[in-house]
């Protein structure tokens, strides 16, 4: 797996979905290092998490609610729970992701 990550972090579990990253487990929530290969499309869908982010290295175009932003790096993104969304990366790009399980 691609990705500018020390070697603790890659020492973490791979989580198993439809991207590359690491995954570190946390009460109620998990940690995502993540990492996509310029040209990787993410198809619009929906999970039951409540989700943010921020970018490492690369950039995230990312589609919600009607709109399109690209988030460079430094930039934090959230994701609602529920909420339709599809991502793309023209570039290789990093990112910790942090998924908040719902409390319901």
């Amino acid at each position: 797996m691609a990705g500018q990550y020390p070697e603790r972090i890659k020492s973490l579990p791979l989580f198993d979905g439809r991207f590359d990253a690491y995954r570190l487990e946390a009460n109620g929530s998990d940690v995502l290092f993540a990492s996509y290969p310029a040209g990787t499309a993410i198809a619009p869908h929906v999970h039951d998490t409540d989700n943010y982010g921020v970018i490492t290295r690369g950039a995230l175009i990312l589609s919600i609610n009607g709109s399109t932003t690209t988030y460079r790096v430094g930039d934090w993104y959230h994701v609602p729970a529920g909420v339709e969304h599809a991502a793309a990366f023209t570039a290789d790009t990093d990112e910790i992701e942090f998924w908040f399980k719902s409390e319901a």
